[in-house]
């Protein structure tokens, strides 16, 4: 049972802006949401580049935001990694790999770290990461979306990579971004508020709703982004309110 809404975990893609372009309204919410104060948390899915970088992109849209609103997988994999001594092999961009070169492992692998690895994968880095897991590591994967959203269409995302390794190695995946309960967990907690009074905000059912469930927020889908491709199918989460866009988001609230 949720309480009165005092923080809001905001998706980015496909929520604040899709396809390049912000939302009608996302700015001018974002604003009304801040001047209620209410606390903000942007979360995203995010892999192939770092928070400030993020940071950059959204401002070049015409949004800003601080480095510290920002939830990452990358953030998540920092403190993780850290957490258990790891030993990693890095299945990640150019761009994110030195957030966590200080992991990275020699011949004892500890932990197969997969990431959005467009720009380095191939055959051979596969199949090291295959060995690597049969010999015991862990399959660590910073999310496990199945495609995203760019101008020029849908690609394969991180997640068609971590179910190939975890086809031919018999495991499963340690989650560390969405849909991990602990992910939104540790954003409501940067906020400063119980989940019981967040509000988890976006347009994909199977992350953003999937993960706000799990920690009991109130859950909030909107018909931007991906829902159109997601209403038609079953088997999904369903959101406890839907609005049209981000632009609805201060009403629901009672915050504009």
């Amino acid at each position: 049972m949720t309480g009165p809404v005092r923080a809001a975990l905001i998706d980015l893609d496909g929520t604040l802006y899709s396809r390049g372009r912000l939302i009608p309204g996302a700015v001018r919410a974002v604003a009304a949401l801040r001047e209620a104060g209410t606390v903000l948390r942007f979360l995203t899915n995010t892999d192939s580049r770092l928070p400030a970088a993020v940071r950059d992109e959204l401002a070049a849209l015409g949004l800003e935001v601080a480095e510290a609103e920002l939830f990452t997988p990358v953030a998540a994999a920092e403190r993780l990694l850290a957490a258990e001594l790891a030993a990693a092999l890095l299945v990640v961009s150019r761009e994110v790999r030195p957030a966590l070169e200080r992991f990275a492992g020699g011949s004892a692998v500890t932990h197969v770290v997969v990431g959005d690895c467009r720009d380095v994968l191939d055959y051979p880095l596969l199949d090291q990461a295959f060995r690597a897991l049969r010999g015991g590591a862990a399959l660590v994967a910073l999310q496990r979306g199945r495609y995203f959203r760019a101008a020029d269409g849908d690609h394969l995302d991180t997640g068609a990579v971590v179910a190939a390794l975890e086809y031919a190695s018999g495991q499963q995946a340690r989650v560390v971004g969405k849909p991990s309960a602990e992910f939104f967990a540790l954003a409501a907690a940067s906020a400063g508020h119980p989940a019981a009074h967040c509000a988890v905000v976006g347009d994909d059912a199977t992350t953003d709703i999937a993960g706000g469930d799990a920690i009991g927020a109130l859950t909030v889908q909107v018909r931007t982004g991906k829902y159109a491709d997601q209403r038609g199918e079953g088997g999904y989460p369903r959101a406890r309110r839907v609005i049209d866009s981000i632009a609805d988001l201060p009403a629901l609230l009672g915050r504009g």
